[in-house]
């Protein structure tokens, strides 16, 4: 018995000394596939390994990290280096850029910025970024920012179908010649779930404590307890879904007077999982095309045709499939009293025989929007009479009592405002 024992005893020594061999094998694995993952999911962001030198405990290694600027085209590479730790359930890899977290001569943080990222043998990962206080000045433009202390994680697990992020932040300001930006506590939450496709269903939850604007010769503006949530839910067995977000602001100060709460909540409901799941990729792909370094020439402009043609496709597609989408609810409280609205487009769900027929989304929409506004408001406000006087003149805002009113209906290609019928150009 006491043989058997001392077998089992040594068999456990050899796997445990052999598993940090087998960690590291697996890590490197997991860090091609993630690579490739990240790189053909969206084009703004593209990581390159140089070099994977895996030993037993540890590996080292090196890459590029390249940024994309949408707006430009233009790239920013930054080459970055990491190191491994292999244990016995998982690695350990920390990170950072070759060419230091700041510029040559640059004092921008106290201590160093910290970027690791945890694995495990089972599929789970958590990347986590330590920031500590930042300060950065520009004398060229007369800008500085400056933030606390903050951290940002992100956990994935089930093999990359469920995400959780955290980020907190306990304080941010922007100074420059046109504006003062002040945060106070920024907190965002974040857990999704990977239905399928691009779809993921899941909770958000962000939130700021106050942020204080101030320009010159301007009364200073405070919003306090800003938050947004939303929530995207699954139906009918995973072919529905519905999505639902949400801004509010507790209270806006200005001019030693607070007004609030004020509420805007955006809508999606019942979009056909797969037709959106079609159109969120069909405009990824031509977003990437149209950032290609060759996206002006002949070859590249067919394909990008081709691209758009297949978000068309996946639009009637949707549409056709029956949903809405709107803003439910709009509540701003001013001085002179609440401004209240709301907007809401619907396309019913075809048969198949109307599918097969439909070329436009337009003929079939519906929808109906109001606005109401307090007449005291566009009377004692310049700025506001100003942005609002044309509506008025056209007849598209009237009075009613001691407000103005918007009521709007579409249908038919129709817009119906305040009894004033406007045709639609077919857009869509």
């Amino acid at each position: 018995m006491k043989a058997k024992w001392i077998i089992i005893g040594a068999g456990v020594l050899v796997v445990a000394g052999t598993m940090p061999w087998v960690v590291g094998y697996v890590t490197q694995q997991q860090w091609q596939q993630v690579t490739h993952e990240l790189n053909q999911s969206q084009p703004f962001v593209h990581l390159q390994t140089a070099g994977y030198q895996r030993g037993f405990f540890s590996a080292e290694l090196d890459g590029t990290l390249t940024v994309l600027n949408p707006e430009d085209g233009e790239t920013y590479p930054i080459e970055y280096r990491a190191s491994v730790t292999h244990g016995i359930t998982g690695s350990f890899m920390e990170f950072e850029p070759v060419g230091g977290w700041a510029p040559e001569g640059a004092d921008w943080f106290q201590e160093q910025p910290r970027l690791t990222l945890e694995t495990r043998l089972w599929g789970t990962a958590a990347l986590e970024l330590e920031a500590p206080a930042l300060a950065i000045d520009s004398p060229e433009y007369s800008e500085s920012l400056r933030t606390s202390g903050g951290v940002a994680r992100v956990e994935i697990s089930d093999a990359g179908s469920q995400v959780d992020a955290l980020a907190v932040w306990p304080q941010l300001s922007l100074t420059g010649p046109d504006m003062d930006v002040r945060i106070n506590d920024f907190r965002v939450e974040q857990s999704m779930a990977h239905l399928s496709g691009d779809v993921w269903t899941g909770t958000m939850k962000a939130s700021i404590a106050s942020a204080a604007l101030t320009a010159p010769e301007t009364p200073p503006i405070t919003l306090e307890d800003l938050s947004a949530r939303s929530v995207t839910e699954a139906s009918d067995g995973g072919e529905r879904l519905d999505s639902r977000l949400s801004i509010e602001a507790g209270q806006v100060r200005f001019e030693d007077e607070a007004y609030g709460p004020h509420k805007l909540a955006f809508a999606l409901d019942n979009l056909d999982v797969a037709s959106w799941s079609a159109l969120t990729t069909s405009m990824a792909e031509f977003q990437s095309m149209t950032l290609a370094p060759d996206a002006g020439g002949r070859e590249s402009f067919e394909r990008q045709m081709a691209a758009m043609e297949q978000v068309n496709t996946a639009m009637r597609s949707l549409a056709a499939a029956g949903f809405a989408v709107g803003f439910p609810e709009l509540t701003l409280d001013t001085p002179e009293g609440e401004v209240t609205g709301n907007v809401m487009i619907n396309h019913p769900e075809l048969a198949k025989s109307q599918k097969a027929e439909m070329l436009m989304v337009m003929p079939k929409l519906t929808g109906e929007m109001n606005v109401s506004v307090p007449m005291g408001l566009v009377e004692n406000y310049p700025a506001v009479r100003m942005q609002l006087a044309p509506l008025i003149k056209q007849g598209l805002l009237v009075p009613e009592g001691e407000r103005f009113v918007l009521a709007a209906k579409l249908s038919d290609m129709v817009v119906d405002i305040n009894g004033q019928k406007m045709p639609l150009p077919p857009l869509l």
